[in-house]
């Protein structure tokens, strides 16, 4: 009977340490979930940099959320700074290692960059994690298979040869 309470206490301690280890990924705040939405109707609609801009407003509402990162990551990749989105992607996976949308994310990102070992790296782990039948690892090994898009040279970027004539 002596130990009675210290055991009611530790059983106690086990019960809250335990639920606070099950808790999954909280929900953002009310404010942030509303600019994601907005976000993601920008980027829905083809805007990706207003999706930016409202992804980053989210953001700075709940710094805390990481699929703000995802949304945050994805517009980037649409605007073609696949780089920032690399970046966000690890963001992601220093907070939760084992996100298989970040790997798979930042697998096609590297694809898009011409990094196709390093995206295929992302594709053994994926594969080894969440199986070859997982969505994730199916759009990574499309990405792979598709390769890196070749980059394509805009008129305004081509200046012609300045030559001075004398008349």
């Amino acid at each position: 009977m002596r130990y009675a309470p210290l055991a009611a206490a530790l059983s106690l301690a086990f019960a809250v340490t335990s639920s606070i280890g099950s808790a999954g990924e909280r929900a953002p705040s009310q404010r942030a979930a509303m600019l994601i939405a907005e976000g993601q109707a920008a980027l829905d609609a083809g805007q990706p940099q207003k999706a930016i801009d409202a992804f980053e407003a989210a953001l700075a509402v709940d710094p805390a959320y990481t699929g703000t990162y995802l949304h945050l990551a994805e517009a980037a990749r649409r605007e073609g700074m696949q780089g920032k989105a690399i970046r966000y992607y690890r963001e992601v996976l220093t907070r939760d290692p084992d996100n298989y949308a970040a790997i798979s994310g930042e697998g096609a990102a590297l694809v898009e960059k011409g990094a196709v070992e390093k995206a295929k790296t992302n594709l053994a782990k994926l594969e080894s994690e969440c199986g070859s039948g997982c969505a994730e690892t199916q759009e990574l090994a499309s990405a792979i298979a598709r390769g890196p898009q070749p980059r394509v040279l805009a008129a305004e970027n081509v200046l012609p040869d300045t030559q001075v004539t004398q008349n």
